[in-house]
């Protein structure tokens, strides 16, 4: 019984060395950079965890759910971007180093004096608190390893305290998985593999819902039950969902990687790391979004969708669909990884049982629906709407549906197709307008609970606007203003003992083009982290004495407010 035992024990050992080496082995510098906030060495989450149109493409170190604690530089270099936008990475700074690393440091509050004092004056100087500035020189703010830089914060995207690090190659921006890099996160944990999803890939992605089978773990490596697939079709893939814990922490974090093999052969692969910004996107590929946005769970796929370019995956011996029209019996392997080595394995058989017809293609008809298929140009276009994809824009074939359907906040809408199929860019969609303002029109897009709307452009009688979602779109008039509403401040106030002023701004659209505020005739720094409210912190800009702000507001429609506020300070 015990050889036996030792004869697994050795005979996993051998197939975790040649899974390793089937994807290629990272060599990053280890110990080059220090862990980057003075809080205890925790992860919130780490990088390429799944998130909604994204990979998550950092690690967000806990702060000991604290704002403001110092952040450090993770290594010697010197700040050369610096970011504030209201949403995303809210306040944020970029080091490059002299390995030819960059590291961000994002959702944060105030940075170190000189350089908060800095971007504040190249805010009142550009008259804009939304900032990006790239081209900051090399002299002007070195940095050692340590050195304090900022505190940490809840800014932008941030749904609480943490510091979001990201390491990316300087020349091509692409980011890399910071865990590869020897930071003190203890992780002698293998993945947990919760699930597996099969698919019939004779058919689209999108024309069905995968078959899900139970797993149970013998002997440390997981199997289906039954332990043979039979699957009534020629090919299938698979999918998993997956999630790696480490030690001395409960959160399901994301996996680095998953092998696929075919009776020992490595078929195909996927590697988290060196992704652009420009792909992450991809997820949406890279997952079942359709399933995910009907409330199913994350499932990640063992196989590159038609659409995807390899990216993440490696085609080995295939894309990852495995052809059973042969019969046999095939033994299946999946290797999931780690970004420590860890592996855990997942084993199965599948084979076909019966031959599967095929779905008869789509007749040559009006009422028959039109195929997009991707790597295509796809156009659709009819007297009332009209759209075109990019060749790139599809993952896989899509069986387009249409139809008008009573708009939510007009008469007349349209359903192009489904907000369950995902498109990679935005396209521009055409709308006969019959609105009788036409200037004040703007586009509508729902599907489910969420919406969002879009300034257009019309011209001879026809109003245009980007998206990159399918759903129900309609063309609203929007003649109603933005509403300003002051909060803990009214007109006339003495405010010597107020630190700040806060407005609130709300619109039917929920979308504004335009703030901006005036102080006695002057661009005055007003914030709108998170888009909520704009505040203003009371400093030198407002010194004693009366006081006349302005307030100007423009939202997608060009509708216009402006309000104009006396107090004392």
């Amino acid at each position: 019984m015990q050889l036996t035992k030792n004869l697994i024990v050795i005979g996993l050992l051998a197939t975790y060395s040649i899974q390793a080496q089937v994807l290629p082995k990272k060599n990053y510098p280890k110990n080059y950079f220090t862990w980057p906030v003075q809080a205890t060495k925790a992860l919130a989450a780490n990088f390429g965890e799944l998130r909604p149109n994204h990979y998550h493409m950092g690690l967000d170190c806990k702060t000991d759910q604290r704002e403001n604690v110092p952040v450090i530089a993770a290594a010697d270099g010197y700040i050369a971007k610096v970011k504030i936008e209201p949403f995303g990475f809210g306040r944020c700074i970029y080091i490059n180093h002299p390995n030819g690393l960059t590291t961000l440091y994002a959702h944060l509050n105030d940075f170190y004096p000189a350089l908060e004092k800095y971007i504040k004056e190249q805010q009142y100087a550009q008259e804009n608190w939304r900032i990006f500035l790239e081209n900051i020189p090399a002299d002007l703010f070195p940095v050692k390893k340590r050195q304090f830089i900022a505190y940490s914060g809840n800014t932008g995207g941030s749904q609480g305290p943490h510091l979001h690090f990201e390491i990316r190659d300087t020349q091509t921006d692409k980011v890399l998985n910071p865990l590869l890099f020897g930071f003190p996160v203890t992780d002698n944990i293998p993945p947990d593999i919760l699930r597996l999803a099969v698919y019939d890939r004779c058919i689209s992605i999108y024309e069905q819902s995968p078959k899900f089978y139970p797993l149970k773990k013998v002997n440390g490596v997981y199997t289906t039950v039954p332990a043979l697939l039979l699957q009534n079709t020629d090919r299938v893939s698979f999918a998993i969902t997956s999630y790696d814990r480490y030690t001395g922490s409960t959160n399901q974090n994301g996996i680095y990687q998953a092998v696929l093999y075919d009776n020992e052969t490595p078929v195909s692969g996927f590697q988290l790391d060196s992704i652009d910004y420009n792909e992450t996107r991809y997820l949406n590929a890279h997952i079942d979004y359709k399933l995910k946005t009907n409330g199913g769970p994350y499932v990640q796929h063992l196989s590159r969708l038609p659409g995807y370019p390899p990216s993440v995956y490696t085609d080995i011996t295939g894309d990852g669909v495995i052809h059973i029209d042969d019969d046999a019996r095939h033994e299946i392997k999946i290797a999931v990884q780690d970004a420590d080595g860890n592996t855990s394995l997942l084993q199965f058989a599948v084979q076909r049982s019966t031959a599967k017809a095929y779905p008869p293609s789509a007749t040559n008809t009006e009422s028959a629906p039109k195929l997009f298929v991707p790597g295509y140009v796809n156009v659709f276009e009819n007297s009332n709407v009209g759209f075109y994809l990019p060749a790139n824009y599809l993952y896989d074939s899509v069986r387009f549906q249409y139809k008008e359907i009573p708009g939510s906040k007009s008469a007349r809408g349209y359903q192009l197709h489904t907000g369950n199929v995902p498109v990679h860019g935005y396209f521009t969609i055409h709308i006969k307008n019959n609105l009788s303002n036409p200037e004040k029109t703007v586009m509508r897009w729902w599907w489910g609970s969420k919406d969002d709307y879009k300034k257009t452009i019309t011209e001879n009688g026809w109003s245009r606007a980007s998206f990159r979602t399918f759903g129900n779109y309609e063309l609203v008039t929007d003649t109603q203003p933005p509403v300003i509403t002051p909060v803990g401040f009214t007109n006339g106030m003495n405010c010597s003992k107020l630190s700040r002023l806060v407005f609130t701004i709300r619109d039917d659209t929920e979308e504004l083009v335009n703030f901006r505020a005036e102080l006695d005739g002057q661009w005055l720094r007003f914030s709108n982290d998170k888009g909520k409210t704009f505040i203003y912190k009371f400093d030198e800009k407002c010194p004693t004495g009366k006081h006349e702000l302005k307030l100007s507001v423009e939202d997608l429609a060009g509708n216009k407010t402006e309000r104009i506020y006396t107090f004392t300070r």
